[in-house]
């Protein structure tokens, strides 16, 4: 076998030895024209012919290129083993952070509250039940016995059955989200034969507790029919629908009044629903309303009415219209909360009396009730700089009790039961910091910052009380920007970490999320996509500017399309930063869009433009697209994390990334990359598992600026 490698050797320079030189991956140039434009990529073999295999059995993974992943991640070893007593330390305080012994509020179903339960050292949850009182609880699934022996085990969706009486649930033992279903008597604590491979993970039961709906997930890891599975059944599954259309992935799920088995279709952009009656599960689906470019609508319901959530008649920030059960499409929606720009409603829950909706405005969440009959309206507020709100729908239709979360960033999350009758809230839950948490000891602020063309971009920020605002401290900003996405701010107990080490926390809250409103995320996409960015910097700089950061201590952080925004500002303005942190970056971001066999690619061309069809959208991409703009620059000391496993984004775009910052890059600073070989997307499952792998990135911020 010939290898793809030169010069592994890895020097351990632990004891004060050579300096360790990192792995150089051999170019092997393939050239390809679109639109005229020649293209060479020197590390397209690091992509994995086979990896639809590799998804579902790591073991499969070409040998040259696990030797390369190895090599990386061994260098990585080295170069940061002077911060292994340090990372120890950090995971040990994270974890000191965490109750070990913890509950969720349970929820009231019927005779019964289900509820989650850890127990001391468990990495995995346990699904528990009581009566209705709180009395005899039963632990219906313990997720670490079924991830014992496992070197990767996450636990998907969960649904109890209507009579009580089946569980079933779902399983990931890949990494790489392709969940199979079981179900579970609750009676004798066994499961059935019944088997279901390959699903999205969220199970869903019809009326009668015998038929359970799952999505299937195809070859190319794209949620494509939705099937219908009869308890204990030997027969074959029946296909209930499909969408042929790759651009588009299928949901299944529920109304909060059980009544519904709801199917949906969409993209980034447009959606269509159809509904089933729960009680005939046999049934053929009922479309609610045909698909229109553009155009986004999600369904709850009560009594006669539907209630749609939609952004169509020209509603940016999203209008509520009703619609009879019996003709339920657009010919008779009629306004119930009319759209009012600025303000961007986010979601919906219908109960039998009530309807609940949590929006934004100004920036700050609240959620809203109204009463259905009356159409009185009563918000819930609150009063600090920068909070994050929730809305839990909870297990009941018939009732006046609503459940939500609140927390900011210096408070716990807190979760209440409000009456919706009676508008009193009780708290039933503060996540509690064991190791010890006073919010007075810390600061929230949101400050704002120019953006080039004038947008003021907020940022929310958490500190010390005790530390200097003079322009001394190091920070960490973290960023998103992508698919309308908010980025909440809450309370985090392992970012702590940094700020009790005197950093200054920030979030940028930058455009590509919905945190201004509909326009906000416009303004962030497709050929305003470079919006982003500069905003990201301007943040930063910002926050230079006006003493909460030093100029060289500034440390960027984000994962997934926010290490998209990672890799763009680190050819765009790499003397902002001190340090880059880059988790699962979607940063081979033409090639990605180019490759219309990958899961998300189809799906995400209403996000980022075409570059197949559109020479205008390739152009666009390609300006930007950090693996393209690799150059000479000085770039800032670099970790890049991914999961071998991850279908979101696959291990290739980090690890040809990285191979190009070393090839080209001047600055001769750190550029690491650590593959998770067990893992994909989400990195390592289990509660503690994961805080080695926040104690790495955390340890790495503290080095760059010079803190470890």
């Amino acid at each position: 076998m010939t290898t793809r490698l030169r010069d592994e050797t890895i020097d351990d320079h632990r004891g004060g030895g050579a300096k360790a030189r990192p792995p150089v991956a051999r170019k092997e140039p393939v050239t390809s024209t679109i639109h005229g434009v020649e293209r060479t990529d020197d590390y397209a073999w690091l992509r994995a012919d086979n990896w639809q295999q590799v998804m579902r059995d790591p073991t499969v993974l070409p040998p040259d290129i696990r030797a390369y992943l190895e090599a990386e991640n061994a260098y990585t070893d080295v170069a940061l083993a002077d911060t292994v007593d340090l990372r120890e330390r950090l995971f040990a305080e994270m974890r000191a952070r965490i109750k070990e012994d913890d509950s969720s509020v349970p929820s009231p179903d019927g005779p019964y509250a289900y509820g989650v339960r850890y127990t001391h050292g468990d990495e995995h949850p346990q699904l528990v039940r009581t009566d209705r009182d709180g009395g005899n609880e039963q632990v219906l699934l313990d997720a670490n016995a079924l991830a014992e022996g496992k070197a990767y085990f996450h636990l998907g969706g969960t649904a109890h059955s209507p009579d009580h009486k089946l569980l079933a649930y779902a399983a990931d033992e890949m990494g790489s989200e392709y969940y199979d279903i079981r179900i579970r008597d609750l009676t004798t604590g066994k499961d059935l034969d019944d088997f279901i491979p390959a699903t999205t993970g969220a199970p869903v039961w019809s009326a009668d507790g015998r038929t359970l709906f799952y999505v299937w997930v195809d070859e190319n890891h794209r949620p494509a029919k939705v099937f219908r599975h009869e308890v204990g059944s030997q027969s074959e599954d029946v296909l209930v629908h499909a969408d042929t259309n790759p651009a588009y992935f299928l949901g299944c799920g529920k109304t909060q009044s059980d009544r519904y088995i709801l199917i949906e279709s969409h993209d980034h952009e447009t959606s269509e629903s159809w509904i089933l009656d729960a009680n005939d599960p046999t049934g053929t689906p009922r479309l609610i309303a045909d698909r229109l470019p553009a155009e986004k609508y999600s369904i709850e319901h009560s009594g006669d009415l539907f209630y749609i959530l939609t952004n169509g008649g020209d509603a940016e920030d999203y209008r509520i219209v009703t619609a009879p059960v019996a003709t339920p499409d657009r010919a008779h929606w009629k306004d119930l909360v009319p759209h009012r720009l600025g303000r961007l409603i986010l979601d919906i829950t219908a109960y039998k009396d009530f309807l609940v909706r949590l929006e934004r405005e100004g920036g700050l969440p609240r959620i809203v009730v109204r009463h259905i009959a009356s159409g009185e309206e009563r918000p819930i507020e609150f009063d600090e700089e920068a909070y994050s709100l929730g809305m839990a729908g909870g297990l009941e239709f018939d009732t006046t009790t609503m459940r939500f979360s609140y927390s900011s960033m210096t408070t716990p999350a807190r979760v209440y039961d409000y009456d919706m009758a009676d508008r009193t809230r009780v708290l039933r839950k503060e996540t509690e910091v064991p190791s010890g948490h006073d919010p007075a000891d810390y600061v929230t602020r949101r400050v704002f910052a120019t953006a080039p063309d004038g947008e003021e971009v907020p940022v929310s920020l958490l500190y010390r009380r005790d530390t200097p605002i003079d322009g001394t401290a190091p920070c960490l900003i973290y960023g998103y920007g992508a698919y309308g996405m908010t980025i909440p701010a809450s309370f985090s107990t392992t970012r702590l970490s940094l700020v009790d080490r005197g950093f200054v926390y920030a979030i940028a809250h930058i455009r590509g999320g919905k945190d201004k409103g509909f326009h906000w995320y416009a303004d962030g996409r497709r050929e305003k996509k470079v919006n982003t960015f500069t905003d990201f910097i301007a943040s930063a700089r910002h926050l230079v500017d006006e003493g909460f950061a030093a100029r060289d201590k500034v440390v960027g952080w984000g994962g997934s399309a926010g290490g998209l925004l990672i890799g763009a500002v680190a050819n765009m303005a790499p003397d902002a930063f001190a340090g880059l942190i880059a988790e699962v970056p979607f940063v081979d971001t033409l090639d990605t869009m180019l490759d219309d066999t990958l899961p998300l690619t189809p799906p995400e061309w209403p996000e980022w433009g075409n570059p197949i069809t559109s020479e205008a959208d390739f152009r666009t991409i390609a300006a930007y697209s950090p693996y393209d703009n690799v150059g000479a620059h000085d770039y800032p000391a670099i970790l890049a994390l991914a999961g071998l496993t991850d279908p979101r984004v696959t291990y290739w775009e980090p690890a040809k990334w990285v191979a190009k910052l070393r090839a080209t890059g001047t600055s001769g600073r750190l550029l690491l990359l650590k593959t998770n070989m067990d893992a994909g997307h989400g990195g390592a499952a289990g509660r503690f598992d994961r805080l080695h792998e926040t104690a790495l990135a955390t340890a790495f911020a503290l080095k760059v600026a010079g803190k470890a």
